[in-house]
């Protein structure tokens, strides 16, 4: 979790091109929390970022990123807070106030706290809201350290599944490329881990409810991630947590 995900994104937008598209996921190891690998030529390696660029005037790409998580509990302002690192939420310690509302599953921090994302507005008055999944805890200083940003003043509310609307999520993802999309293809789906956890048995479901969206005789790969990349709707990239994101790449 040494990987702020908003940084990497900051760092590729930065150095990209206007109308590259750019889409991907954050290496994780299930609700482990410990080693993370990329293989790029060959080899595996830690604190990498690996990447595979396609070009030509043939190539054809599509994505679309959908969540279905439900937020409980009353709304919280973000008090202190340090690029990813989340200190007080109305003042109270971060992760204290999180022990609070997982009960019992408190004992499997920092794993059991991606049933848990965090819902994010950056003011008020903000009709659009981002997720974040937590990487890890402090016991020390009570924080949480989380795959992006958390900036300090945002509004914060507590998120838990739904299993009919994650199942639904990838079929919305699906259908979001297919809007732009009606060749067969190659589908990669990239889904976050903490939706693996949840559906459990049922994550057939999921990678189903995806590809039967999407042009017949689409074929689909993927992984499991601490973090999505995908643009919204177009643009520039930007970092998504607990989503299926969907990339559908084909030559015209």
């Amino acid at each position: 979790h040494d990987v702020n995900g908003s940084e990497l994104i900051r760092g590729l937008n930065a150095k990209l091109q206007d109308g590259v598209v750019v889409t991907g996921g954050l290496a994780g190891d299930g609700d482990r929390f410990g080693k993370t690998y990329v293989i790029g030529e060959g080899n595996p390696a830690r604190d990498a970022v690996v990447a595979i660029g396609l070009y030509g005037d043939r190539v054809r790409v599509g994505h679309g990123s959908k969540g279905g998580w439900d937020t409980f509990g009353p709304e919280r302002v973000v008090t202190g807070s340090k690029g990813n690192v989340l200190y007080t939420l109305d003042d109270r310690p971060a992760l204290a106030l999180y022990k609070e509302y997982l009960g019992e599953r408190a004992a499997g921090l920092p794993g059991s706290a991606l049933l848990f994302p965090l819902s994010l507005r950056a003011s008020q008055d903000a009709t659009e809201s981002v997720v974040r999944t937590v990487l890890g805890v402090d016991e020390v200083t009570q924080s949480m350290v989380f795959a992006g940003d958390i900036p300090t003043g945002a509004y914060a509310k507590l998120m838990r599944a739904n299993f009919d609307r994650l199942i639904l999520g990838a079929q919305d993802a699906g259908q979001a490329v297919l809007r732009e999309y009606e060749m067969p293809a190659l589908c990669i789906a990239i889904s976050c881990v903490g939706r693996r956890l949840v559906l459990g048995e049922r994550t057939e479901e999921e990678t189903e409810a995806a590809l039967e969206a999407l042009p017949e005789g689409t074929a689909q790969i993927g992984f499991y991630s601490y973090g999505e990349i995908s643009p919204h709707t177009q643009g520039r990239c930007d970092l998504h947590n607990q989503t299926m994101t969907l990339t559908v790449i084909s030559e015209a």
